[in-house]
């Protein structure tokens, strides 16, 4: 079984577009599991036509703690006040008060209250489910609830439940949809991956943000290539990114053109292949590439 994940480093420059192309394609040929692993703002399943009435099974989860009061004597209360680093202990009238909005449960005012004076509590802080698209491949997502911590672990538990179907089915890949950005959640997205697809877009922002994602790749080893989205809207800045890409000897995928057309088929909850098979070709040549290792 195969692991690809596709990151971006900057949100907007087409990432999960680019993604729901793929595995469409991918599914023609192959058993797929597809992860929507942006569980702070998760969109593939939109992309794919699919809403929140279609997943099959959502499965509250715990994977944040926060800190409650016990029992409020024998706590020195200005101590935990400036202690708590987020700003979530306050004090009034002798007695600590724990801000639930902003406990991100660290745990240091349990280890500097007397025992048993304050603890920390698994909260439920999101939510993980799975679907059945029309193009024959289940994909799997996570949702934070908002306000709650804790994107990384719940990006891992969408992982695993990916493996744990994928083996079911005897998939052949695992295909995910990584947050933007480089922080806890694409970094568990990145890691134990087998391929790694970064998109980009010719302008400053998104080519400062991919060098990032991609020094993150490069730390745990995996093999990556790029994909230039809209590359026509600057071609210049698009030659800098193959330079840099030659540097850095990674390969460039494809290159994607500005179109209309891909807004349209997202307006219409459609991946752009389904959307206007004329996509067919450019997608199927950046597959070629991944599948051949890059």
């Amino acid at each position: 079984m195969r692991k690809i994940t596709v990151l971006s480093g900057k949100g907007g420059v087409g990432k999960s577009s680019i993604t729901a192309s793929l595995a469409v394609l991918l599914a023609r040929k192959k058993r797929i599991v597809v992860a929507d692993c942006d569980v702070d703002a998760p969109n593939l399943a939109l992309v794919l036509g699919l809403k929140d009435k279609d997943f099959t099974k959502w499965e509250k989860v715990q994977t944040s703690e926060k800190a409650v009061i016990v029992k409020n004597r024998g706590i020195s209360c200005e101590r935990i006040e400036d202690l708590c680093y987020f700003n979530a202990i306050s004090c009034k009238n002798d007695k600590v008060i724990i801000d639930k909005l902003l406990c991100e449960g660290c745990g240091v005012c349990e280890l500097a209250s007397p025992k048993g004076a304050i603890k920390l509590v698994k909260v439920n802080n999101g939510k993980i489910g799975f679907g059945q698209t029309r193009y024959g491949f289940k994909i799997l997502s996570g949702q934070l609830k908002i306000g709650e911590s804790g994107s990384g672990k719940i990006v891992t538990l969408v992982r695993n439940k990916a493996e744990e179907i994928a083996k079911k089915e005897n998939a052949e890949i695992i295909l995910a949809d990584a947050a933007a950005g480089i922080g806890c959640p694409v970094i568990a997205s990145v890691v134990g991956s087998d391929y790694v697809v970064a998109v980009t877009e010719p302008t400053p922002s998104a080519f400062s943000d991919l060098s990032r994602a991609l020094s993150v790749v490069r730390h745990f080893g995996i093999k990556a290539g790029i994909v230039i989205n809209r590359y026509d809207i600057n071609k210049p800045f698009t030659k800098k990114i193959e330079e840099y890409a030659r540097k850095e000897n990674i390969r460039v995928l494809g290159k994607i053109p500005y179109d209309k057309r891909f807004v349209d088929a997202l307006v219409h909850l459609r991946p752009v292949v389904v959307y206007d098979g004329s996509f067919d070709k450019i997608f199927i040549e950046i597959l070629k590439k991944i599948i051949g290792g890059g």
